[in-house]
C-alpha cells in the first residue's frame, strides 16, 4: 500500500536519526552505550564477515549484491510483507496502482512457505490462462519458489511484454502438478463491474482497490439510478479481492457510512495508534446492502467489509476472509531502491485484529459448485401434486410459477437461451450460488425486517441488529 498514516511517518523520521535518538527519552545514559555497544560488536562481526568474503573467496565477488543479500536475508527473519525492492522493482511497484501495467495479474503471498495465488485480477493473462484463488506455486519457468521471498518470486514472473511464463502449481483436488503457460501482457484494472439486478436492485464487484476504484464505483451508482426509479438494495462483492490502496476502501466505507469509526491501526506501541473516522459528506441515502467475501478477499477488502458489519450497515456473506491485515509502509531509500515494512496492524471499528483472524461472515455460505448442485436437485425433485396426471385444479385465477428465488429456475431459464442472449443478471444467477443466496436475502430483507416490529409498527428496513 501507498505511504500513509501519521505513526507509520513519524516511525520513518526516528528511524533515520538512528537508534540513539530513538531510545534517549526511556533509557539513561548508561543502557544506551550497552545498548550501542551490542550493535557496534554485531555490525562489526557482519563486516569481518564480508571483509573475509571479499578477500578470500574463491572467485571474485560482487560486494553489492552481498549487501542486497545481506539486507535480503535480514528481512526473512520478518513477516512475509516485509522486502527489499531494488531499483527497477521500486519503479514498477509504483506504477502498479495507476490501473494499468505489465505483467501476469495475479497476487501472490507467502503461505505455510509455500508460493500461493491470493487471486488472479479478473480478465487479466493469469485469470484468461486459468490460474485460480488458492494455487500454490512451486515452479517458475523450471525453477523452484522454494525459499523465495514475494519480491524474488515477483522478479522472476516479470520480463518483456509477449513473453511466455510457465508457472507450476499444485492445486486441490489434483493429484499432479499442473503447468499453465501465461503470455505477459498490458494489464489494464477494472476494478467495479456492474450488474443491474432489475426491480431496483444493483451488483457492484470490487475487483481490487486501484487509484480509480472509489471514481468508478460513484459512476456506476449513478448509471444504476438512471435506469431504475430506485436504489431498493445493494450487492458489493470482494470475493477473490486482494486488496490493494487503503484510501480507496475508507472513501468507499464513508460513502455508506454518516458516523462511527472506519478502521485503526496500531503500530510497535499501543500509544501509536490512529483512527479514521467517517464523515457525513456525500453520504448515500440508507438502502439493505449486502457484502459478498471468501477466503480469498483480502486486506483493504478486510477493512472495507470490516467497517460496514461492525458499524452494523451491511450483512456480511460468504467465507471467512483471508486475514491480511498488516500496515505497509514503502520508503524509498538513497539509490532508488525501497524498503517495504511492514509497521502496524488494522483493526476493526469494535477493535478486532484482521492480522490472521479474517473477517466472519454473519451468514456462512459455501462455494458451491453449481453444475453438481443442478443435477442433485433434479435428482431430488420431489414430485407434487400438480405432477399428478389428471390432478385438480386449484381455482385460483392466476397459477403460481417457479419463483425466481430457486436455483433451478435459474439455471433451467438459462439454458433455453444462447450465451449471447442472457442478460448479466440471468448469467450472474444462474452460476454463481452464493451471488444468488445474497440477491434472495436482499429482496427478503424487509419482510425479515417487519417480522417483530408488530402491531403495525414500522422498522427500519436497513437496520441489521
Amino acid at each position: 500500500m501507498k505511504k500513509q498514516l501519521r505513526p507509520v511517518l513519524i516511525f520513518i523520521f526516528l528511524s533515520t536519526l538512528g537508534f540513539g535518538g530513538l531510545i534517549l527519552g526511556a533509557l539513561t545514559s548508561k543502557s544506551v552505550t550497552a545498548y550501542a555497544a551490542d550493535r557496534y560488536a554485531e555490525l562489526q562481526i557482519f563486516t569481518k564477515v564480508l571483509n573475509l568474503v571479499q578477500r578470500y573467496y574463491v572467485e571474485d565477488v560482487d560486494v553489492s549484491r552481498l549487501l542486497a543479500g545481506g539486507i535480503k536475508g535480514m528481512l526473512n527473519e520478518l513477516d512475509p510483507h516485509t522486502n527489499y525492492l531494488p531499483p527497477d522493482i521500486y519503479k514498477e511497484f509504483e506504477t502498479e496502482t495507476s490501473g494499468e501495467f505489465g505483467g501476469l495479474g495475479i497476487e501472490i503471498t507467502v503461505k505455510k512457505g509455500i508460493l500461493t495465488i491470493i487471486s488472479p485480477i479478473e480478465d487479466t493473462p493469469a485469470w484468461k490462462a486459468g490460474l485460480k484463488a488458492g494455487d500454490r506455486v512451486i515452479g517458475i519457468n523450471g525453477k523452484s519458489t522454494k525459499g523465495l521471498s514475494l519480491v524474488e518470486a515477483a522478479q522472476h514472473m516479470r520480463g518483456k511484454l509477449g513473453d511466455i511464463v510457465t508457472l507450476q502449481v499444485v492445486r486441490e483436488g489434483e493429484e499432479n502438478p499442473l503447468d499453465f503457460k501465461v503470455k505477459r501482457g498490458v494489464v489494464k484494472l477494472k476494478s467495479v463491474k456492474y450488474t443491474n439486478l432489475e426491480q431496483g436492485y444493483a451488483y457492484l464487484r470490487i475487483t481490487s482497490f486501484i487509484e480509480s476504484t472509489y471514481r468508478d464505483l460513484k459512476k456506476m451508482i449513478k448509471r444504476h439510478r438512471k435506469k431504475n426509479k430506485e436504489l431498493k438494495g445493494m450487492i458489493i462483492d470482494l470475493r477473490r479481492n486482494p486488496g490493494g490502496l487503503l484510501d480507496q476502501a475508507v472513501k468507499i466505507s464513508d460513502m455508506f457510512l454518516k458516523e462511527g469509526v472506519i478502521v485503526s491501526t496500531v503500530g510497535r506501541s499501543q500509544k501509536e495508534k490512529d483512527t479514521i473516522y467517517a464523515t457525513q459528506s456525500e453520504t448515500l441515502e440508507p438502502f439493505p446492502l449486502i457484502v459478498l467475501v471468501n477466503e480469498f478477499s483480502a486486506s483493504a477488502s478486510e477493512i472495507l467489509a470490516g467497517a460496514l458489519q461492525d458499524n452494523k450497515r451491511a450483512l456480511i456473506m460468504g467465507q471467512r476472509s483471508f486475514g491480511k491485515g498488516s500496515v505497509q509502509s514503502v520508503i524509498k531509500l538513497g539509490d532508488g531502491s525501497g524498503l517495504k515494512l511492514t509497521v502496524a496492524r488494522y483493526y476493526t471499528p469494535s477493535g478486532r485484529s484482521i492480522q490472521a483472524e479474517g473477517i466472519q461472515p454473519d451468514v456462512s455460505i459455501d462455494n458451491i459448485d453449481t453444475e453438481a448442485l443442478e443435477k442433485a436437485v433434479v435428482q431430488g425433485k420431489v414430485r407434487r401434486e400438480k405432477d399428478i396426471s389428471g390432478h385438480l385444479k386449484s381455482g385460483n385465477k392466476k397459477t403460481i410459477s417457479q419463483k425466481e428465488d430457486s436455483f433451478l429456475y435459474w439455471r433451467l431459464n438459462a439454458r433455453k437461451k444462447k450465451e449471447k442472449d442472457l442478460t448479466g443478471k440471468e448469467r450472474l444467477l444462474s452460476r454463481d450460488y452464493q451471488a444468488l443466496q445474497a440477491y434472495n436475502y436482499l429482496k427478503a430483507w424487509k419482510v425479515m425486517q417487519n417480522f417483530g416490529a408488530g402491531n403495525g409498527a414500522k422498522s427500519d428496513p436497513t437496520k441489521i441488529q
